[in-house]
């Protein structure tokens, strides 16, 4: 398994046997490059124009965008409804979490999730060994919010995503808090960003987890 940042929430993932793209953004809306990608699967936390252009996407992909299970090219994957702010949806709608699992690995996206989840929502999710979280705060969890939740799923790996960029446009971009905060919340100011991450199930930890911020 091969994981790479597109940028904004969207990451391409690569499996034994499918390519996964989550939360593709519109290039021209948000003032990022988006690369034209293959997908078998792509995934949309919410319905926005930063998550939701799949016409930068080339294939016959399964296109998920509500919660429940699913299964394409030996991947499963599992929607959890949760919300895009701290009002139960009343400001900016639904959320939906992906769990995904294949070659012995599973993956939390988390979208634009907008609070704190609850103890059932974790005894639901299980098992997650690589999630990807929005830390930015403005429209989802800031960095602090973001280690409550890791604290609680306990992942052995933590990858960031859905921050503050020189290169975004409008105020809510420009708003949003930089990696380098999340990083220092979390004690991992030290990290150095690579261009691809490849999970190994010999070194899922959640005793010694790890951050991991890819270029994207």
């Amino acid at each position: 398994m091969d994981i790479k940042y597109l940028g904004h929430s969207s990451f391409s993932i690569r499996t034994k046997n499918a390519k996964i793209v989550t939360d593709p953004f519109d290039p021209e809306y948000i003032s990022l490059p988006f690369a034209k990608t293959e997908a078998d699967i792509i995934t949309i936390s919410h319905d926005h124009k930063d998550h939701n252009h799949t016409e930068n996407v080339k294939g016959d992909p399964l296109v998920l965008n509500w919660p429940g299970e699913f299964e394409k090219n030996q991947v499963r994957i599992t929607g959890f409804a949760t919300f895009h702010d701290k009002k139960e949806g009343e400001e900016r709608g639904e959320n939906v979490m992906y769990k995904f699992e294949a070659d012995e690995i599973s993956l939390l996206h988390c979208g634009d999730l907008g609070h704190v989840i609850d103890d059932a929502l974790i005894e639901q999710i299980g098992v997650v060994d690589v999630i990807f979280i929005p830390v930015g705060g403005v429209y989802t969890i800031d960095p602090a919010e973001a280690v409550k939740v890791i604290n609680k799923i306990e992942p052995s790996v933590v990858i960031p995503m859905h921050y503050g960029r020189d290169e975004l446009k409008g105020e809510a971009g420009q708003a949003m808090q930089k990696l380098e905060v999340f990083l220092k919340e979390i004690g991992a100011s030290d990290v150095q960003p690579v261009d691809k991450f490849t999970p190994k199930r010999e070194e899922m930890d959640a005793e010694n987890m790890k951050v991991v911020t890819l270029i994207g």
